[in-house]
């Protein structure tokens, strides 16, 4: 929930503050936040901890895709596809160094992560301050004023309506891995670290598989818009596979492999998008976006968690299939919005920023 309401407060104010003041404050709020957690002895402190870490770093993400994203028009695509690769190689080492930090010190793993947090508000304050003017947008310290205001942007559903329905929809089908396949792995007595295999694969796939995703994208799915409702169908595949052969292990490993090909088409995509299609709104609708896409977040965990101990996994694959074909339609929806407004560009080229345009539907 935390998260959520970070992502839309974060686009909401990033017009205000600009891309440094929010960006940079963010990630120092962020590192006090962690570090914080050495001083959280007992659940109540730990849980306004974690929300605070939430929010603020959830704050951030919308901030950054929307500055990359109208900075860089022209090579935005392969930057956020660059962005979301380093992420996963920071997740996965991450996660390998945690084990070993943490079995010398909790406290030492909290504070070293607020350490590299804090390093990264250093590096991007350098490298906002070196950054010129004569890029494609405007400079960083002096953000564009638009005239819409953010009831205005709220009222131009046609944007966000559909694309988040599908989000939301794959969020909560992507809860039935914590919530219906870690418990089953576990149940049906495979090792503990039967499950850490499949994200393993997950990992080394994301770094592997990039020819493969660029040959799709060339070849197969070249518009946004095609990409998004391949990347559901592709789940639906998967979850799909899995409930039928969920039994045999290597049925779920094929499913993480072909649910990891729908991630690779999804996860960079939706903020190419986005920014295509709203320019200098782009914040706004991304973190409304991305607060839409938590609400699966947040319901999938506690819907998964009832129904495995109802009647176990079957019916949770089953759940996130449809959930995936739900994605689908929304996905497909929203293309054809887009095609009706003109193309990617079609949104943004109908967006009204002069005061004199102030209540008017933005149309193309």
């Amino acid at each position: 929930m935390a998260g959520g309401l970070g992502q839309f407060a974060g686009g909401a104010v990033y017009h205000r503050l600009g891309p440094m003041r929010l960006i940079v404050g963010s990630l120092l709020l962020t590192a006090l936040a962690q570090w914080s957690l050495m001083l959280a002895h007992s659940l109540p402190p730990y849980a306004v901890a974690i929300a605070a870490n939430s929010f603020l770093i959830s704050a951030t993400q919308p901030a950054l895709n929307a500055f990359v994203g109208n900075r860089w028009k022209s090579v935005s695509a392969r930057l956020f596809n660059t962005m979301y690769v380093m992420n996963n190689i920071g997740i996965a080492v991450g996660t390998a160094l945690a084990g070993v930090i943490a079995s010398i010190s909790f406290l030492l793993t909290f504070f070293l992560n607020g350490l590299l947090t804090l390093s990264f508000a250093a590096f991007m304050w350098r490298f906002l301050r070196r950054l010129g003017p004569e890029s494609e947008d405007a400079p960083v310290d002096a953000m564009p004023q638009v005239g819409a205001s953010a009831w205005q942007l709220f009222r131009n559903y046609q944007v966000y309506a559909l694309l988040g329905a599908g989000m939301l929809a794959l969020s909560l089908a992507l809860a039935a891995w914590n919530s219906g396949v870690a418990p089953y792995l576990n149940q049906t007595g495979h090792r503990p670290d039967a499950y850490s295999v499949l994200w393993t694969v997950n990992g080394l796939l994301i770094l592997v598989g990039q020819p493969v995703t660029g040959w799709l994208k060339r070849r197969v799915t070249q518009a946004p818009t095609a990409q998004l409702v391949a990347s559901s169908v592709l789940y639906a595949v998967a979850f799909a596979g899995m409930a039928i052969a969920h039994r045999a292990y290597p049925a779920l490993v094929a499913g993480m492999v072909v649910a990891t090909f729908g991630e690779m088409l999804n996860a960079p995509t939706v903020p190419e998008l986005v920014t295509r299609m709203t320019g200098p709104h782009a914040a706004f609708y991304l973190g409304l976006i991305g607060a839409i896409g938590n609400v699966g977040s947040l319901l999938g965990p506690v819907v998964f968690g009832h129904l495995f101990d109802l009647a176990g996994i079957s019916p949770i694959l089953w759940v996130a299939t449809g959930a995936c074909a739900a994605a689908t339609v929304a996905f497909a929806g929203h293309a054809r919005v887009v095609r009706r407004l003109g193309g990617t560009q079609g949104v943004t080229n109908g967006m009204h920023t002069s005061p004199a345009d102030e209540g008017t539907q933005f149309t193309k």
